[in-house]
């Protein structure tokens, strides 16, 4: 469950990125949030992920204020959160299967057990025979799919991501979506920051619109 409260985030010089923003996604929801460039969306998201703390009001993740939590509690959340970048955020000098371990040997996992996980996820994104290749062998979706692949494989029970489908053509974009409808429908709670309001159309998910900072809808 995630629940905003009347939550603000201002940034140094002033800029107010989000004001009094209250809602709440029920666990094993999917929503979308939208809105133009600048409208607070990736914001969003980082307060969930305790990327960034509020300026004021309370973010409630699976029963945590995050705001309140302390920095040694914040890896502890994050176990449960897969987070799916806008820019990828992939290690090129590091293959496929690598990048994807990458949570698991942070989080202490046995090795035996991590490898089992990295070779479920990549197989669950289509991309099992490519394990050994390196990022820059990979087309933009591959990449994507890699990008998810590493976010599914602690199992987490929330899924954010950040414009997932915006450089990908058509085709790919479909099949980003369709995967994100097949971790939802067993029980992930999904929450998509995308400029296009037509996402949540084709997923069936709640839309939350952002303007300027504001919830507007």
């Amino acid at each position: 469950m995630i629940s905003f409260s009347q939550v603000a985030k201002r940034y140094p010089g002033g800029f107010e990125a989000l004001r009094e923003v209250t809602f709440t996604i029920e666990a094993g929801e999917m929503a979308c949030v939208s809105g133009h460039s600048g409208a607070g969306k990736s914001t969003l998201l980082k307060l969930i992920a305790a990327i960034e703390a509020p300026s004021g009001g309370s973010v409630v993740v699976n029963g945590q204020n995050v705001g309140k939590m302390s920095r040694a509690a914040v890896p502890f959340l994050r176990r449960n959160i897969g987070l799916v970048f806008q820019d990828h955020k992939l290690l090129f000098n590091h293959s496929a299967f690598d990048n994807v371990m990458l949570p698991l040997r942070i989080a202490g996992f046995d090795p035996a057990e991590s490898a089992k996980r990295v070779r479920a996820a990549l197989d669950k994104v289509g991309l099992l025979g490519r394990e050994k290749a390196f990022p820059v062998a990979l087309s933009g979706g591959e990449q994507q799919r890699l990008c998810i692949a590493r976010a599914i494989v602690n199992r987490p029970s929330i899924l954010l991501a950040d414009e997932p489908t915006g450089n990908l053509d058509a085709n790919y974009a479909r099949d980003i979506l369709d995967m994100f409808k097949s971790f939802n429908q067993v029980g992930v709670t999904i929450l998509i920051a995308t400029p296009d309001p037509g996402t949540a159309q084709a997923l069936n998910a709640r839309l939350l619109t952002l303007n300027h900072g504001a919830l507007v809808s």
